[in-house]
């Protein structure tokens, strides 16, 4: 099957107001469906006559959507949503595939699935092939959860060093499939053979060594109790090299929890306030409610189902709130519902693997 990208370029007007929902955006999709098969299977105008109207229609549920068409078979069309490695938004996919119809002529897919590269795919004039892809495992001292992983490509240069790593990239996005691609793997860079330190293992053999890694960590964290200590908070304050003074408050007995690699997904949300007239802190009134939006937060994001709240920063007119979970689909929903609540502040939010939690070694206290 050929499939076609379609990556958002400038943000279009809001005219349609009446997409507020999975469901609103599906029945609008009936209306088109047979229209929008013919320009599939004719492979004409698909950038113009599909992806640009259905565009806007899906901004209004959310801004990540990116998409892939093209002919499942003879007579199946295939829409596939893509998150396009983007944690945050991996949710919203999965929930828009799972509301959608059922249709004789349409396959619809959540996220890009695994696919056979035998053949490889070619990309500014490299081919990335089972057969010029390799790897090795790196053990991490002191974090034998980490997944680190080299990816060796036989002709890497320092001249061809930018475009071969966004193919091996690519490649790896549909070898192993976006989501896994997105999860599986925590840490990884590319060389060129003449770099490689370790035995090289065929890159067919990857899948089979993450589903064992994986497997393995299931089983070590499988019967770690939950953190349910008393919280012990501490105040810390330092200067940025500007010479603004920053304030956190972090949950310290948080950081002393020898299982954190059971609660891997760390959540950052950043939200910008006007601290001009208080040294780039945060005055009363805004202090009050990123307060309230901050408890919030926590009584969305419980310890009980998963969440632990570690703390948050202020300095030079951000505020960073942190959260650390089991899982990021449930943080993905409840801070995204929290920024749209709350357009009067420009927020934004980052959900990322951090099994240890280095993020946070700046406040070991040890």
């Amino acid at each position: 099957m050929r499939l076609f990208d379609k990556v958002f370029g400038k943000k279009e007007e809001k005219t349609n107001h009446e997409i507020s929902t999975y469901q609103d955006f599906w029945r609008w999709f009936l209306t088109k469906e047979k229209e929008f098969y013919e320009v599939v299977k004719d492979r004409v105008n698909i950038e113009k006559d599909f992806f640009e109207v259905i565009a806007p229609k899906l901004r209004h549920i959310n801004e990540g959507y990116y998409f892939l068409t093209g002919m499942s078979d003879d007579s199946t069309a295939e829409l596939i949503i893509t998150a396009e490695g983007d944690i945050k938004n991996i949710v919203f996919v999965e929930e828009l595939i799972d509301a959608a119809p059922k249709l004789e002529n349409w396959k619809f897919t959540a996220l890009k699935p695994e696919m056979n590269l035998d053949s490889g795919i070619s990309m500014d004039g490299h081919e990335f092939t089972t057969e010029n892809i390799f790897f090795y495992a790196n053990e991490m001292e002191g974090y034998p959860d980490e997944i680190d992983i080299t990816f060796v490509y036989e002709n890497l240069t320092e001249k061809n060093k930018n475009s071969v790593v966004n193919g091996v990239c690519i490649f790896l996005d549909n070898f192993l499939g976006e989501l896994n691609f997105a999860t599986q793997i925590d840490t990884f860079n590319v060389i060129g053979k003449n770099e490689a330190s370790e035995q090289l293992v065929p890159v067919t053999k990857l899948k089979d060594f993450l589903q064992w890694r994986e497997r393995e960590f299931t089983e070590k964290y499988k019967n770690v109790k939950n953190f349910d200590e008393e919280d012990k908070f501490s105040i810390f304050e330092a200067s940025l090299q500007n010479g603004l003074p920053l304030i956190a408050a972090i949950n310290t007995s948080l950081l002393e929890y020898d299982s954190k690699a059971s609660y891997p997904w760390i959540s950052v949300l950043k939200t910008h306030y006007n601290g001009e007239n208080n040294n780039g802190l945060l005055e009363k009134d805004d202090y009050e409610k990123l307060t309230d939006i901050e408890e919030k937060l926590i009584e969305e994001l419980k310890n009980e189902n998963g969440h632990l709240y570690i703390g948050r920063e202020s300095a030079d007119n951000i505020k960073e709130t942190y959260f650390a979970s089991k899982d990021f689909r449930e943080p993905s929903k409840i801070f995204h519902k929290i920024m749209k609540d709350n357009p009067e502040y420009k927020m934004s939010l980052e959900i990322y693997k951090d099994k240890y939690w280095q993020s946070f070694e700046r406040y070991n206290i040890n």
